[in-house]
């Protein structure tokens, strides 16, 4: 093996403790609505579909506006094609509530409570469901942001290697990997977030990583 495929294997071996850390494996139950957190990421309309199907919720509310990676993808903004994605999926139109207009996480809980409270719709229980890697930041920023409701998070089932599969770039994904991680460290002393637990192979995975180069989506200093 040759020291690049040897730093590759390395790399990897890192990014699945990291991918690990960001699943919250929560069990799935049914709560009293789900956000479909809007990103890059189809899949995750295609999950919360099948949730519905499944019974877990009756009604989703879809949010997010735009950002420089999904503009050219979403024309008309995230929540607006998950909706689309979602109804050509047989979710019913008048199950989904279309909030476009959140720009970052707590504005897509924030105003998904609003868009909730509006259409009278009580939550005691909310179903976030965001891409694989998004799980412990959406857990993190809700707990902060809407304190008193129950949280469940969920995302589509794929293995790290399938989801590099999927997005079609190995270094990409890591580098997400790593700022979302970033994102829940720092957050919680901005206000952003509560605090989690970052255990030491976790912080050591993660250092390594940064180490290497994998710093594409760090917050901006």
């Amino acid at each position: 093996m040759t020291s690049e495929a040897a730093a590759t294997t390395a790399h990897r071996a890192d990014a699945r403790i990291i991918w690990d850390y960001h699943q919250m494996h929560h069990d799935l139950r049914p709560c009293s609505a789900a956000i479909g957190l809007g990103s890059h990421d189809l899949g995750v309309a295609a999950f919360a579909a099948d949730l519905f199907h499944r019974g877990l919720f009756k009604t989703l509310v879809f949010s997010g506006a735009n950002s420089p990676t999904t503009a050219a993808r979403f024309p008309r903004g995230e929540a607006v094609h998950y909706s689309e994605h979602a109804i050509g999926l047989g979710v019913p139109a008048e199950a989904i509530i279309v909030e476009p207009n959140a720009t970052n996480t707590g504005q897509n809980i924030t105003y998904s409570r609003q868009v909730l409270a509006a259409a009278g719709v009580h939550v005691e229980s909310v179903l976030l469901i965001s891409k694989p890697y998004m799980e412990r930041r959406a857990y993190a920023t809700a707990r902060k942001v809407w304190p008193e409701v129950d949280v469940v998070c969920a995302s589509e089932p794929l293995t790290f290697d399938d989801y590099i599969t999927a997005i079609g770039d190995e270094k990409l994904v890591i580098d997400m990997l790593v700022g979302d991680l970033q994102r829940i460290i720092e957050y919680p002393a901005l206000g952003f977030a509560v605090p989690q637990d970052v255990p030491a192979e976790v912080e050591a995975a993660y250092q390594r990583l940064l180490a290497a180069g994998y710093d594409s989506r760090l917050l901006k200093r």
